[in-house]
């Protein structure tokens, strides 16, 4: 990792309530608290450059309300709850329909989930396309995707500043870009099977994925873990956050996107809901120029979402990440 990365202001939590929280073992997650990220004193924004690096961390102190968040899985819930025909209604086979339920994939990675998947940014652009059943629907998931939306800039500078950018490099990219929520529901898992994936690997688009979870589940691999599991605990108020596709391109592959999956909780059933930011929907996303040189080439060719949307069909039979595709050939 180069030297101008060290610049990155994700601050760490105090040491201990840092390894209060961690697991053991050397794929232990950080927790990082992102409300000192206003702290004046460098040495208290501590690197976590390293721990970005492994692709996910978790968030705490992040400015999301707790009611914002217990509302959202709550509206999750009640939506997944009601009798199918009502959910049906969304059903859709078009992956660019702008509100999709179904509960299979047609990207080859679903084994037991139904979900529900919609556009959030601008909200005031994409709400009237929600479902009006429940009755609180819109106002509770509005809510959470305006925080949630929020705390991906506030996020998003502080990772590009360490690499070397303005924090402002993003942002009006940002502003205008994709917030792509998915909801899912995993039923109980039976213990006699062992564990049962309800999601299989894969990693993300976009710039980052930031994760509420009722319960665990989701599990994580880094890329010097030789392929080993990390289960990541669900901390109560904190906020699971992973690196994407385009983040791995755009920071020219200095950054690495989080392969992840989830496993099936065999005590309850499983409520998640994963909210995707990253440029608009026809914006290509590229190698910044900045992280280009003669001893870093250019890694990647340049891709939009509507790219991956075209991808996913040609994805089912035997799954690659998209970022692999985008890989120019060194040779």
């Amino acid at each position: 990792m180069p030297a101008a990365v060290s610049g990155c202001l994700l601050a760490r939590s105090m040491a201990s309530h840092h390894n209060h929280h961690r697991q053991r073992g050397a794929a232990a997650l950080p927790v990082i608290n992102i409300g000192r990220l206003g702290d004046k004193d460098p040495a208290a924004r501590a690197l976590v450059v390293q721990d970005i690096d492994r692709g996910c961390f978790q968030v705490t102190n992040h400015g999301v309300s707790k009611s914002a968040m217990d509302g959202a899985l709550e509206a999750a819930s009640e939506f997944f709850d009601m009798p199918a025909e009502r959910k049906a209604a969304f059903a859709c086979d078009d992956i660019r329909s702008p509100i999709r339920y179904d509960t299979s994939s047609r990207d080859g990675i679903s084994k037991a989930r139904s979900f529900l998947k919609h556009y959030a940014n601008p909200l005031d652009h994409w709400v009237d396309s929600w479902p009006t059943q429940p009755a609180t629907y819109r106002k509770k998931m509005g809510t959470y995707a305006v925080e949630i939306q929020r705390l991906s800039m506030q996020l998003m500078g502080a990772i590009v500043q360490g690499l070397g950018l303005s924090p402002m490099y993003l942002e009006e990219k940002l502003e205008a870009g994709l917030q792509f929520m998915a909801l899912n529901n995993y039923p109980q898992g039976s213990s006699r099977a062992g564990d049962t994936v309800g999601l299989a690997p894969h990693s993300d688009i976009g710039f980052i994925t930031i994760l509420l979870q009722s319960s665990p589940g989701l599990e994580v691999t880094h890329h010097d873990d030789g392929g080993a599991w990390t289960p990541v605990p669900v901390i109560p108020g904190a906020l699971h956050v992973h690196l994407g596709d385009h983040l791995e391109v755009l920071s020219n592959g200095r950054l690495r996107s989080l392969l992840h999956r989830a496993i099936l909780n065999t005590d309850e059933a499983k409520v998640s809901i994963a909210s995707i930011h990253g440029a608009a929907m026809d914006e290509k996303v590229g190698c910044a120029e900045e992280l280009v040189d003669e001893g870093h080439p250019r890694m990647y060719r340049e891709s939009s979402f509507h790219d991956f949307l075209d991808f996913l069909p040609t994805n089912v039979k035997a799954y690659r990440r998209f970022v692999e595709t985008l890989k120019i050939d060194s040779a």
